[in-house]
């Protein structure tokens, strides 16, 4: 499979049906999709900062952030300008070019907005690029947004559509898509994708990436992440999913949406070092890096760098792709979802 055209009409039975093949066949065909248009070598690292932490009033059944839950995390202020130029500084001098900020809001009110500008306007005034996950935006968010210098906003759909309605009860999956619509009318760049391993079916995977790469545009980032199971929330005791399976999700991705990049995000943690290289040659272009992802673990920043040694790896250069960079991470502050899922407390 050579020349993957750009396509927003994939069907369902056509998804399944790279899901179905043999382990090889398909990973084969990722990573020739993946060296047609990208470094195979090259990998875009990024940071993430929780500037609001806890209180959510959303019931996602994933999330250690929600009020509704009780997984020990304590509901905190959002952060003063100050504080997060502060940890804005620190990352550019480790070399970090991409900020991301996320806030545990089911969505910014009109008030939040200046703020949250203000905070956008000192990060990029420091020369970093900028990445904010707010939840679901209101009319003229994402121009106020872009108008103070953000360059992507986070909102992930989580799941198909059809499974949906067992993870999330308080807003609608087209909620999801409305602020995508407003993100891309703004002018900003999306990062979207979801999770898998909670409880859903290789059928409900393939909706998922369906629905990914069916949407008007495709995401300039696509995260991909494993459920983190926490305690106290819904899914606490779900069982793992099978770490080839995740793989096969990662390698249909990179098909579906050629020139997006497709970032291995939660759950690196519980993925041994073999599986990681794995989803790299499947196609993932893209980590989070630090101990931390928010309020979940992640590789700490010497394994990964350890790693990157031991697979020839190298952090994708500034100008390697359209609008995305190589970073190196500071520690991010506690606190955040942790899944990695782009709902209103992570991204």
């Amino acid at each position: 499979m050579t020349d993957i055209a750009t396509r927003h009409d994939w069907t369902r039975a056509e998804v399944s049906a790279l899901f179905a093949l043999p382990f090889n066949e398909l990973l084969y065909r990722a990573h020739t999709v993946h060296r047609e248009h990208h470094d195979p070598n090259a990998v875009q690292v990024s940071t993430l900062l929780s500037i609001k932490t806890g209180g959510c009033p959303e019931d996602c059944a994933y999330c250690p952030q929600a009020a509704r839950y009780d997984t020990g995390v304590q509901a905190q202020k959002l952060m003063t300008v100050a504080a997060v130029l502060e940890r804005a500084q620190a990352a550019k001098d480790a070399g970090a070019s991409r900020f991301c900020m996320g806030a545990a809001w089911r969505g910014p009110k009109d008030r939040d907005i200046p703020k949250v500008a203000e905070i956008v306007r000192a990060v990029k005034g420091l020369g970093l690029e900028t990445c904010a996950t707010l939840g679901l935006l209101g009319d003229g968010h994402a121009q106020a947004l872009k108008d103070a210098g953000l360059d992507y906003y986070n909102h992930n759909i989580d799941t198909a559509p059809e499974f949906y309605g067992e993870i999330i009860h308080t807003r609608e999956y087209q909620d999801r898509l409305g602020t995508l619509n407003q993100v891309r009318d703004a002018g900003l760049k999306t990062c979207c994708g979801g999770i898998v391993g909670m409880g859903e079916t290789r059928e409900q995977r393939a909706g998922l990436l369906q629905a990914l790469a069916n949407l008007p545009e495709h995401p300039q980032s696509v995260p991909i992440n494993q459920l983190v199971p926490v305690a106290g929330t819904p899914l606490g005791d779900t069982e793992p999913l099978d770490p080839f399976e995740f793989v096969r999700a990662i390698a249909v991705a990179r098909i579906l949406m050629p020139q997006s990049i497709v970032r291995l995000s939660a759950g690196r943690q519980q993925m041994d070092d073999a599986v990681q290289a794995l989803c790299f040659f499947a196609g993932a272009g893209s980590i989070f890096h630090g101990e931390k992802l928010l309020t979940t673990g992640n590789p700490d920043v010497e394994a990964d760098r350890a790693l990157f040694r031991r697979l020839d790896l190298h952090p994708m250069e500034m100008d390697a792709h359209p609008g995305t960079v190589h970073a190196d991470i500071i520690q991010p502050e506690a606190g955040g979802c942790g899944q990695g899922c782009g709902c209103s407390v992570a991204a």
